[in-house]
């Protein structure tokens, strides 16, 4: 069954604590923390982010999946590896070759799973030498920085890519896919491969988290 990293982005804060043990009493997978500087997308949601995070590692022992939208990606390691979180997922356009493997190996080296991500036109090519180091590979099927967009259909050749290496090199890192997941593109995303589905405005709006959770995960 695919799993669901529930994106807390859009979560108001007076209703945060509330909104967080109603979606682990809903079964989700994961928290998605999305991590955004204002420079490497439009959006900071930095300091928000970082409240949740800690609030989450106080009321709940439910995995913690931290997706780092930042240019500077070391200072934000040296932020959320404290917390130990169940993996933390950087962006491949943020940095050159040497900095992605230097990365990598900073948050193996904390005993946190290693997430690589990629933005829509990114080709999958560019990643195919750290995949064999990381255990999440995150395709954004929207542009990164903004909730509640549309997905974008070209991106599932990427998934599909991917699922097609991991098999031909006998790799075992999960798929993760992120932007415009709902009721009605969820079964692509996982036809085409997709191992843990980021939900978050289709969730976040649902009046009845239980019942949206069980119909995501349902038949895949």
């Amino acid at each position: 069954m695919v799993e669901v990293s529930t994106s807390i982005l859009s979560v108001k804060e007076e209703d945060s604590i509330r909104t967080f043990y109603n979606l682990e009493t809903a079964k989700t997978d994961y928290f998605h923390i999305d991590v955004m500087d204002g420079k490497f997308v439009e959006n900071d949601t930095q300091e928000k982010m970082m409240t949740y995070a800690k609030n989450l590692k106080q009321i709940t022992t439910l995995p913690l999946d931290i997706h780092l939208m930042v240019q500077n990606v070391a200072a934000l390691l040296e932020e959320y590896i404290p917390l130990q979180p169940s993996n933390i997922t950087f962006h491949l356009e943020a940095g050159k070759q040497e900095e992605v493997k230097k990365w990598i190996q900073t948050i193996k080296e904390n005993g946190i799973k290693v997430g690589l991500a990629i933005k829509p036109h990114t080709p999958v090519e560019s990643i195919l030498e750290f995949l064999p180091y990381v255990h999440v590979v995150l395709v954004m099927t929207v542009e990164p920085g903004k909730g509640g967009q549309k997905l974008l259909d070209f991106t599932l050749d990427k998934i599909q890519q991917l699922d097609h290496y991991r098999q031909e090199q006998q790799l075992d890192y999960a798929i993760e896919a992120d932007g415009g997941i709902n009721l009605e593109t969820k079964d692509a995303v996982v036809k085409a491969g997709a191992d843990i589905l980021v939900v978050g405005s289709a969730m976040i709006q649902a009046k009845d988290f239980a019942e949206e959770m069980k119909k995501i995960k349902q038949d895949t």
